[in-house]
């Protein structure tokens, strides 16, 4: 680390010159802000946004004069890159939804599935992989679950094993691209790899990750996916806005495949992109954009502003000094230490959700700069991890309130009983297949 960034990382001057006593009462008072303010994202108290809670552990940081607004400030500016991401993904996957595209795949998975549960289960879990590739897993989460729904109602199928499908799928695909999931961006500090390091370092463990999930949760719903389903689902026609939707979503794929291989930021250009075809989309339709951007959740951007306040505070402290410490350590042995801080980083994702623990893994890594493996290794922890439980992923969360909203529910155990199954098999395959690469 550079002497000036180990300066900019030290406590304020005027708290270390205090007595330890109220050194140790600041840094705890900080921890338990973090702590509380990231529990209550989680849990949402009193059904209030997830970014509420964010904010308001910001802002009591502030208050208390746990942090500078200077800080605090450079903390929000760190997250540029992302906020353009996704708010770019967001207006692509909102203009889909709008057009009925999501709508026409999940109604073209159950004509193909020709009365067969289990073909219907493969198609649906086929199209999550694809939508979140190329539009991210938050996508699959909030756009394609409602669709998928509806698809199981008109084919009369238990929508359960398929919705099981949209969240699993959601985070186990989630590094097929760099674009395919925004923990991505966070963990690589918005400046992501090459593309073709990318591949090198994922497609493998990828495909381990999409196969063992599957074949898992293939298993664990056997006996609802045992009976048979509606062969003559209706489907109406694509309009000419959920052509035009599809076509913006392929050239933006398309674009951001090629912004990787140049090692150039994604956020910019995602960000035009889903503003083009939004806009080109609406005038095709003779649609309004402003009622489509209403339908946008905003409330995601302050959330993760309000994360990134809150870790530059841990940072503050020094707990992501000793994580980065850690992280040198184990440079000596990259394959274990990888093995272990993937796994590490995959069950913590559960204790405090993935974004906080990818920006935590993050800002160290920016500190330590350990070997590739273990970054890697990382990745995979605090993408594929939160399979594991409901409260591992924004996209699960967001997946969560989805299916709600269409008169299902799947509680914390119940989602623990499939994850722990599916996501501890798929880890050590995915981490395993990583440390076969080298």
């Amino acid at each position: 680390m550079r002497q000036n960034d180990a300066i900019d990382k030290q406590p304020p001057a005027s708290l270390t010159q205090e007595a330890p006593a109220l050194v140790m009462l600041a840094t705890g008072a900080t921890w338990v802000i973090c702590a509380a303010s990231t529990a209550a994202v989680i849990a949402r108290p009193l059904r209030l946004p997830e970014a509420i809670w964010a904010l308001l552990g910001a802002a009591l940081l502030l208050l208390f004069g746990l942090m500078p607004a200077a800080a605090a400030l450079g903390a929000v500016a760190k997250g540029t890159d992302v906020y353009l991401f996704l708010i770019g993904m967001m207006l692509l996957s909102e203009t889909a939804r709008e057009q009925g595209l999501f709508d026409w795949v999940a109604a073209t998975a159950a004509i193909h599935a020709k009365g067969s549960t289990s073909r219907l289960f493969l198609l649906v879990y086929a199209t999550g992989i694809v939508t979140t590739a190329f539009l991210s897993n938050d996508a699959t989460a909030v756009v394609l679950t409602p669709a998928v729904y509806a698809a199981a109602r008109k084919a009369r199928a238990d929508p359960l094993p398929l919705l099981f499908a949209c969240a699993l799928i959601a985070n186990a695909a989630s590094f097929v691209l760099p674009i395919s999931n925004p923990a991505n961006l966070v963990l690589y500090g918005g400046k992501m790899p090459p593309l073709g390091q990318w591949f090198g370092s994922f497609a493998v463990p990828s495909i381990a990750a999409i196969a063992v999930t599957y074949v898992a949760l293939r298993w664990v719903e056997r006996k609802r996916l045992s009976g048979v389903c509606e062969n003559g689902v209706e489907r109406d026609p694509l309009s000419g806005g959920g052509i035009a939707a599809f076509g913006g979503i392929a050239g933006t794929a398309v674009l951001l495949i090629a912004m990787s291989a140049f090692d150039l930021r994604l956020g910019l250009p995602t960000c035009l992109a889903g503003l083009a075809t939004t806009l080109g989309v609406c005038a095709f339709a003779r649609r309004s954009p402003i009622a489509l951007a209403r339908s946008v959740s905003w409330s995601v951007l302050p959330l993760v502003a309000g994360l990134f306040v809150l870790v530059e505070a841990l940072d503050r402290t020094g707990v992501i000094g000793r994580v980065a410490d850690a992280l040198r350590a184990g440079a000596s042995e990259p394959a274990r230490s990888a093995m272990l801080s993937g796994t590490i980083l995959a069950f913590a994702s559960n204790l405090m959700n993935n974004l906080p623990a990818g920006l935590v893994a993050g800002t160290a890594v920016a500190q330590a700069h350990p070997p590739r493996l273990i970054v890697d290794s990382l990745l995979i922890g605090v993408d594929l991890g939160p399979n594991l439980s409901i409260t591992g992923s924004l996209a699960t969360i967001l997946w969560l309130q989805a299916i709600r909203r269409e008169g299902e529910d799947v509680g914390f155990w119940k989602f623990l009983r499939v994850g722990s199954l599916t996501m501890v098999l798929a880890l050590a395959a995915t981490l395993g297949a990583r440390l076969l690469i080298g």
